[in-house]
């Protein structure tokens, strides 16, 4: 029953052209690239760094324990390590439209199109391909070399 389900969905996306989304994974994108968003702005910053002072105002208080410093690093670690898939999931969406933008303006242009699609080539063709360019550049700057007049 829930594999005909399936079915059904990736064909009828397929049918308008469109790739099959989860209600999870569209949650979740909606989600980090909300919090990406509020955590870079000015206003988180001012936050974390109240937090950091009334937390370092509180030490003479708590006499500057164990537990007073574990609260700390518990808290940025906790943050820190949810902060990193929060990142990588808009740097992965950010990166891909990137990549679709660029490859409509090489489609679009006279480039090679073999470079619309340079993100899966291998390491070997990546080489040749910046060995190319290397050649094309050296070309260029003997070129101005040559028509700028020596004094």
């Amino acid at each position: 029953m829930h594999e005909s389900l399936l079915e059904r969905h990736v064909d009828r996306a397929a049918q308008h052209g469109e790739p099959p989304k989860s209600d999870l994974s569209e949650s979740f994108r909606k989600f980090s690239s909300t919090i990406a968003w509020k955590m870079g702005s000015h206003w988180a910053f001012i936050i974390a760094l109240g937090t950091v002072l009334g937390w370092a105002l509180t030490g003479p208080l708590f006499h500057f324990s164990e537990t007073w410093q574990l609260v700390i690093n518990t808290a940025t670690t906790i943050i820190t390590f949810l902060m990193v898939f929060v990142i990588q999931s808009t740097q992965n969406r950010d990166a891909k439209a990137f990549h679709l933008k660029l490859d409509e303006l090489i489609r679009a242009s006279h480039a090679r199109n073999v470079f619309a699609d340079l993100e899966d080539a291998s390491e070997e063709e990546l080489r040749k391909y910046a060995h190319e360019f290397e050649a094309l550049r050296e070309r260029a700057r003997k070129k101005r070399q040559r028509k700028t007049p020596k004094p």
